[in-house]
């Protein structure tokens, strides 16, 4: 089986252009406009990435399906090690990136497809989506076509705009088209022939398979509409049915990075992991969470959370300072040795790593589980200071959207705060608010695993406040036995969940301060008590103490196990704001802020 593929090959050149420095000129729609003078060298951007484009794509996809084929006209091959080409390309496409938003520029003119009529048999020729074919290399098509009578014809129509090439249509036995195309230019081609292709939904007949649009900042539709016609194409030759090829094509194209598709096997395994297979590994994941000497990193500020970290240090809340400060965190050297998890926010899980991977897909090459902050904050309850956690809406298909990524465990936070009466009675929490927050905890548990993810559910009695370290046992033991009857009554499988808590102390405003030892024997004591022997582990939050107070009283805690489940951290202010004050919004600072980060991460894993 051998494959002609006709088309361009093009160098597609990444630039994640820093909007801080360049001058962008932005309308009344809030588009951002660049002067078109543009020269890379003279411009600053975080990394640039260089990828082979058009027809190269086609060539690596099939290449990687385990079919031969070769480009018309280009030496073009790829190895092991990637694609190996003799010649520059013709044309540059520079993809330009700010504020995680692409766009296009291409300084040559866009070049004529070279047809050079074969001297060998293949058995398919395919019409690359980068083709842009004159009337004199149409016509040497048709007349190969005509000699060679058992070569096949598969043609890629992106738009109309090159007439000409509706004329190789009637001759094709598998055609691509794109939404744009209108129907009256596929007047002649058979339904049984044609595949259409979306940024959101690939389609035969009365078969689709829905994509998950997450991919599309990564790959841009340059690359996103080769992929997935190449690997449905090289699938149909392979004698795969209709339903598997566009299910292996929904894998590349959500799981491939530049110059980086995946082989056919990688596909296959992929394919076959799906959110219901997955499920059966919940328990295994949430174990791998908890194994020691490491923890959690708690990454997943909102908006409004990491807009006070930054103010509070003059950094200006934009896109690229938060990716830059994510960028820093993640990228710490051997950060692996460390956490087993890190969570994140949505805005996070999408931006794009120095090395063009997301987030989420860095932190998975280094065997660390990403995952994600599910929950959409807080809300008062009708006429009430006490509030609960909103989100529930639509959850379910955010979490399959998520899975989809590759995050494979959530978080949701339900915030208790503790207030009295004028004779010192407890107000809040209430019975109420205790019980509602609690059963939207178990609601969510039991959604995430339904969807393939471990939940991790988090009661948070709220450190900032004025109580003691005794009613804070009381309260945060109330709040589990209600929280675990919840999660019974739900039928979630402890076994495949994380509970992430507070640590029993009293509160930040009052006028006797917890020392560690009472820490460690409270909190062990509540644990204890109200907590199933049969829950996967349980993770610590810091909750406002500081760096070295939260260590401190996790090794007080520890001190007073063995427990039944495995206990680890998972901080976010008490491993990350050392790091935060050495970077101070300046990536020079970077090396500085990443050893202090290492530093509160190995504090932390030694006293594990």
């Amino acid at each position: 089986m051998h494959i002609l593929v006709v088309g361009n090959v093009l160098k597609d050149v990444y630039l994640n252009l820093d909007s801080r420095s360049d001058h962008f000129e932005t309308d009344q729609n809030s588009i951002e406009w660049l002067d078109l003078s543009f020269n890379a060298s003279e411009h600053h951007f975080f990394n640039r990435n260089s990828s082979f484009g058009g027809a190269a794509v086609t060539l690596e996809v099939l290449s990687k399906l385990g079919l031969s084929a070769t480009i018309s006209g280009s030496s073009l091959s790829i190895t092991k090690d990637g694609p190996s080409n003799q010649q520059p390309p013709e044309t540059y496409r520079y993809i330009l990136i700010s504020n995680g938003k692409p766009c296009y520029f291409v300084p040559t003119a866009y070049q004529s497809t070279h047809f050079e009529t074969p001297t060998d048999f293949y058995d398919y020729i395919f019409i690359d989506r980068s083709a842009n074919l004159n009337d004199t290399s149409i016509n040497h098509i048709h007349s190969y076509l005509n000699l060679s009578s058992n070569t096949k014809l598969v043609v890629y129509l992106q738009n109309s705009k090159n007439t000409a090439i509706l004329s190789l249509l009637s001759r094709a036995s598998l055609v691509f088209c794109e939404n744009n195309v209108t129907a009256p230019e596929l007047s002649s081609i058979s339904t049984e022939s044609l595949v259409h292709l979306s940024e959101t939904n690939f389609s035969y007949l009365d078969l689709s398979e829905k994509i998950s649009p997450q991919r599309i900042d990564v790959l841009t539709h340059l690359s996103f509409y080769s992929i997935a016609a190449a690997t449905i194409f090289g699938c149909f030759i392979l004698g795969k049915s209709v339903e598997e090829s566009l299910k292996l094509a929904k894998m590349n194209v959500e799981n491939s990075t530049l110059n980086a598709t995946l082989p056919l096997s990688q596909l296959e395994s992929l394919a076959a992991e799906t959110p219901n297979s997955a499920i059966n590994n919940l328990e295994l994941i949430a174990s791998n969470l908890v194994l020691k000497p490491k923890g959690i990193l708690a990454a997943d500020e909102s908006g409004g959370s990491i807009h006070k970290k930054f103010e509070k240090l003059n950094i200006p809340d934009t896109y690229e300072n938060r990716r830059d400060y994510r960028n820093l965190l993640f990228t710490t050297p051997n950060l692996e040795n460390y956490v087993n998890g890190v969570i994140l926010f949505d805005e996070t899980a999408h931006q794009l790593a120095d090395n063009g991977e997301t987030f989420t897909e860095f932190l998975t090459s280094k065997l660390i589980i990403p995952g994600i902050k599910v929950d959409q904050g807080l809300e008062n309850f009708p006429d009430s200071t006490e509030t609960f956690t909103k989100g529930l809406d639509g959850l379910s298909n955010r979490l399959k959207s998520y899975f989809e990524m590759g995050l494979r465990f959530a978080k949701w936070r339900a915030a208790f705060n503790v207030t009295y009466d004028e004779s010192q009675k407890i107000v809040t929490p209430s019975d109420y608010a205790i019980t509602e927050n609690c059963r939207l905890l178990a609601e969510y548990a039991s959604i995430c695993q339904n969807n393939g993810l471990v939940p991790i559910v988090e009661p948070e009695l709220v450190y900032d406040g004025y109580y003691s370290i005794e009613d804070s046992a009381t309260l945060t033991g109330k709040i589990l036995d209600q929280l675990f009857q919840k999660l019974k009554d739900k039928q979630v499988n402890l076994r495949a969940c994380l509970l992430k808590v507070n640590m029993v102390i009293a509160g930040k405003q009052f006028s006797i301060a917890s020392t560690s030892d009472e820490i460690g024997a409270k909190t062990a004591d509540v644990l204890k008590n109200h907590v199933p022997s049969d829950l996967a582990g349980i993770v610590f939050l810091s909750g406002g103490q500081t760096p070295e107070q939260a260590t401190d009283n996790l090794a007080a805690i520890i001190k007073h196990g063995p427990f039944p489940w495995p206990i680890t951290f998972s901080f976010a202010r008490a491993l990350q704001d050392p790091a935060l004050y050495a970077w101070k919004g300046d990536n020079s600072n970077t090396k500085s802020a990443q050893d202090a980060f290492a530093a509160r991460l190995q504090a932390n894993c030694n006293v594990l």
